[in-house]
């Protein structure tokens, strides 16, 4: 029987990804050697650090927006709502990241869960979410540059082009001096809020949080709920801002240290982190100057602080931090796209000429493709709302399907070994599925043009996907070789 099962195993990839000439594609003699990552570069530190940098610079802009759509009340509601979600989809992922810790995170979870077609529709939406997000955070950081009047510098593509190749020449010099450099930088702009709320709460006055004007027309309409009961459901998005990107963390499985338990800490320890900045950058930015004053500012928190002459120097270190926070999250989510393109490349889902690594073990296409596609978005655009909502569409249709893949591997293979378990267990991932899916639909109450626009990306992906990639898979990569394992072992339950 031993010896029945080992062969059994064997065969196992070459049945589970053929390709469409019916003859196993396993890349070749060294063609994993060619496609490594430098493990054991992150500890539980970095890798928090990475968690946070991934969402900070939402801490100081864009989530004000939601003020407009939703007013005071209603973006509380929806912050509530999307950190509910975002916690239950981090605790999900802490227990699917402890069975699968490979660069494929999402992807490699619904690789297993739901099969090839769930891999990729997993893999794509990531994907969209971290191509488009540092465009629209490029954009950003000319704002800040030009308005700090550095360098007599203005917002434009120059400053977007450095951006893109200071930070990816970082990336490739190494994993470990890269998520090094995240951590300085993230832990200056947390600092920052720090010292801001401090400051802000000084000027704190209640009567500021519901100083939007009414809109007597919308259904359920009051001070604290000025545009009714469907701004809270048009204000997710913006409440989603104070944690985007988080569920990132996985991403870096393969380089870090002991991933099966730095990476549930590390996911546990900055939601906790992030929970905290949303709650007092709100409530001070909100109560300092007035829900209406900031609602439609680029720079909510030093507007926040107009109204005090006394902490102008408080503006000017928010206005540098906010700059770092910036940096932090830009720097974050073209490691994260990164390695979510190394991961579905390896496989075969995308060409693999995408995954090969350098001399440094980074994925220098990877780091390189992406930049171009960031800089030339942000360069012909110049509208990072817009970019920020088409990621936001992407991002949503993967905690969907991220969610949907703790709770088929919680039913269909519950005796699979978990170093973690998700407290709550399938309940958890429940909430999260619900809510993913709440906030899709917001996408398109936002702006609708952004959603159709990343709905058409994401049909061109998948159409590459079903006419050929999923034909050349490759069956020795570490999330195909996981899903076969997976399907040697339900077959030989079966016999």
């Amino acid at each position: 029987m031993a010896d029945d099962t080992g062969a059994r195993l064997a065969a196992v990839p070459e049945q589970t990804t053929p390709p469409g000439n019916g003859t196993p594609e396993n890349g070749g003699d060294g063609y994993l050697e060619r496609r490594t990552l430098r493990r054991g570069s992150a500890g539980w530190l970095l890798l928090t650090g990475l968690g946070v940098a991934y969402v900070v610079s939402g801490d100081f802009s864009g989530w004000n927006i939601g003020l407009a759509q939703g007013g005071f009340g209603g973006l509380a509601i929806a912050t509530v709502l999307m950190g509910a979600m975002y916690a239950c989809l981090v605790y999900s992922l802490a227990e699917l990241s402890a069975i699968l810790p490979t660069a494929g995170g999402g992807y490699g979870f619904a690789r297993r869960a739901l099969g090839t077609w769930g891999g990729f529709l997993t893999g794509t939406a990531i994907l969209i979410e971290y191509i488009l997000a540092p465009a629209a955070i490029a954009i950003f950081i000319g704002d800040y540059v030009e308005s700090l009047n550095l360098f007599g510098l203005t917002s434009g593509w120059p400053v977007y082009l450095a951006c893109f190749v200071v930070f990816i020449g970082i990336h490739l010099w190494g994993v470990g001096e890269a998520l090094s450099f995240s951590l300085v930088v993230t832990a200056i702009a947390v600092i920052a809020l720090v010292v801001f709320a401090v400051g802000a709460f000084t000027q704190f006055d209640p009567a500021n949080l519901d100083n939007i004007a009414v809109d007597t027309t919308a259904a359920g309409a009051s001070s604290w709920l000025p545009l009714g009961i469907l701004g809270i459901w048009a204000a997710f998005p913006f409440g989603m801002w104070f944690f985007l990107g988080v569920e990132g963390v996985p991403l870096a499985a393969e380089e870090a240290k002991d991933p099966v338990r730095s990476v549930p800490r590390a996911l546990s320890i900055s939601m906790g982190i992030l929970v905290l900045l949303a709650l007092v950058t709100f409530l001070a930015s909100t109560g300092a100057r007035g829900a209406d004053a900031i609602k439609d500012a680029g720079n909510p928190l030093v507007v926040a602080l107009e109204g005090d002459l006394g902490l102008s120097w408080l503006k000017t270190f928010v206005n540098y931090a906010g700059l770092a926070g910036l940096v932090a999250s830009f720097f974050s989510l073209i490691y994260a796209g990164s390695r979510q393109l190394f991961a579905l490349s390896r496989a075969g889902y995308l060409p693999r000429f995408l995954s090969l690594t350098s001399k440094r073990k980074a994925p220098y296409l990877g780091l390189l493709i992406p930049g171009a596609i960031g800089f030339a978005l942000a360069a012909a655009t110049g509208n990072g709302p817009r970019m920020l909502n088409m990621a936001v569409f992407g991002a949503t249709i993967s905690y969907a399907l991220m969610a949907l893949s703790h709770i088929v591997l919680r039913r269909r293979e519950p005796g699979l070994e978990r170093p973690y378990r998700t407290p709550g267990g399938i309940v958890t991932s429940t909430v999260a599925f619900v809510l993913a899916l709440s906030a899709l639909v917001a996408t398109f109450l936002v702006d609708k043009d952004a959603a159709f626009i990343a709905l058409a990306v994401y049909a061109v992906a998948l159409a590459y996907f079903a006419f050929y990639s999923r034909h050349h898979l490759v069956a020795s990569a570490p999330e195909e070789e996981f899903a076969a394992l997976a399907e040697a072992e339900a077959e030989l339950s079966r016999d």
